[in-house]
């Protein structure tokens, strides 16, 4: 078998601070948010492999672009800073989501080798399926939401760029076990909606207001 080498990583246009991303928060444009059902799925910390089944209502397949050694975490901005808390040598996985023929995200992941060896036994298989297959305790932390764009994105979705993003660490133990990225296609506004949508306006305070009180 050819080894398929690893996709660059894709090119980082946005990114929350790191403050509002723990918040809850995410404005990518002045006079924007996020709408709610987006901000569950980038910001909540689900499955993002139920949501997907859940609203397409089809399993979750995974086509494996590659799987390779890194000897350190890469450098530049381009990927998560928190690779750095993962001990070497490191293994990069990358694999698109795909439910019946319609590819609804694009995700990458680090590890320490001998913990993908553990625990990426079914390389074919969603992470979360292979690291839950025992019911072990796990802890998502969501680190980062970005704007990303890449070529081979956009001819995998079919759609123009930028694309919805996210990453996180899973720990086990309180200790980092890997770090993941997803990438989003804009054909799950199907069923969520559209991402962004108007600030509402602040309505300034009134000091007689009867829900704030005063007088």
């Amino acid at each position: 078998m050819v080894a398929v080498p690893l996709l660059a990583s894709p090119e980082l246009l946005w990114q929350a601070p790191h403050r509002d991303v723990l918040a809850g928060r995410s404005s990518p444009g002045p006079g924007l948010a996020l709408s709610g059902p987006w901000r569950l799925l980038l910001l909540g910390d689900g499955s993002p492999t139920r949501h997907l089944q859940t609203l397409s209502g089809l399993p979750v397949e995974i086509d494996l672009i590659a799987m390779a050694a890194e000897a350190s975490a890469p450098p530049g901005g381009a990927t998560p800073a928190e690779i750095a808390e993962l001990d070497p040598p490191l293994l990069r996985r990358q694999v698109w989501l795909r439910c019946g023929n319609r590819s609804l995200a694009w995700a990458e992941s680090w590890w320490n080798q001998q913990q993908a060896d553990q625990h990426l036994l079914n390389r074919n298989q969603p992470i979360w399926l292979s690291l839950t297959s025992n019911r072990a305790e796990l802890f998502r932390e969501v680190d980062g939401l970005a704007l990303v764009t890449a070529p081979w994105l956009e001819q995998r979705f079919g759609r123009r760029g930028p694309f919805w993003a996210r990453h996180y660490r899973f720990f086990r133990g309180g200790q980092p076990l890997t770090v993941i990225r997803e990438v989003f296609s804009p054909d799950l506004e199907h069923w969520l909606g559209p991402a962004t949508q108007p600030c509402p306006p602040v309505r300034p305070a009134n000091r007689f207001d009867p829900w704030i009180g005063g007088g």
